[in-house]
Order: structure tokens, then C-alpha cells, then sequence
């Protein structure tokens, strides 16, 4: 597990690299194709980064079309943030090449087998969720002591 993590962030780094973006920048997009519109606050607690980076980071990833702006029709005085980049040709042809692969790998192991997979990883999955907010705690706490 660890040196498939490692592996998955050397990757997520190339992928950003290679589409002219920094590790954060990319790192929030991200997020946002997993979490679908948030708002600003939502995105700097879910990245540990500061309001104000997060306000530059968006910034940049608008001007290169990545997000969007949105009023929040439920709140005036909040803006959600509308990813825009699943269709842009460079991020399908630089997520491309992984996909093809990862459907070949796929096709190797029974409809059982994945199942199980699927299940271990989303559970896995959870667990990490679970030690980032864990982590996440312990950092606020010390920067607060």
C-alpha cells in the first residue's frame, strides 16, 4: 500500500507537471472532480491550505480553465467553485494512457475478484480519509498551542 501511494503522488506530480500546473493547483482539481462543486472554505479545509491561497490557487485555475465561479444560490455572500476541466483535451489525453492500462489490468481478474478489490479499496479509501482528518487534528492543535 505505501509504495503504491508513493507511486500515485510521483504520478499525480507528473500529471500536473505535464499540464503546467503546480502540485496543489492539481492536487485541488482533484478534489474537485471527486467532490463536485464546493466552496472556497470547503476547498482550503479539505487541501490544509489558507484562505488566501486557496483565493490565489483558484485564481490560476480559472484563468486556465479549469474552474469556474459561481454564485451560491442558497447563500449571497458565498461562491462555490465549478470544476470545468473533465473535458479539456489535455487532461483526457494525459489520464488516457493510464485508463487504457488500468482496463487491461482490470480485464485480467474475474467479476468476483473485483468486487472484492473494489471493496478493499473503498475501504481503504476510508481509512485514509479517516488518518488525513486525524493528522489534519493534530497539526490544528499544535499550531494552535
Amino acid at each position: 500500500m505505501r509504495g503504491l501511494g508513493t507511486r500515485t503522488v510521483v504520478y499525480q506530480q507528473n500529471v500536473a507537471a505535464s499540464l503546467g500546473l503546480y502540485n496543489n493547483d492539481f492536487l485541488s482539481v482533484d478534489i474537485l472532480r471527486e467532490k463536485g462543486p464546493i466552496t472556497a472554505g470547503e476547498l482550503s479545509k479539505l487541501t490544509g491550505l489558507a484562505t488566501g491561497s486557496v483565493t490565489a490557487l483558484i485564481d490560476r485555475l480559472e484563468k486556465n480553465g479549469y474552474v469556474r465561479r459561481q454564485n451560491d444560490p442558497n447563500d449571497r455572500r458565498k461562491v462555490i467553485i465549478v470544476p470545468l476541466y473533465e473535458n479539456k483535451e489535455d487532461v483526457i489525453d494525459t489520464y488516457q494512457p493510464l485508463h487504457t492500462a488500468m482496463v487491461k489490468l482490470a480485464a485480467s481478474y474475474t467479476d468476483e475478484e473485483l468486487a472484492l478489490i473494489s471493496q478493499f479499496l473503498g475501504k481503504a479509501s476510508n481509512v485514509l480519509e479517516e488518518q488525513i482528518d486525524r493528522l489534519g487534528s493534530s497539526t490544528r492543535s499544535k499550531s494552535s498551542s
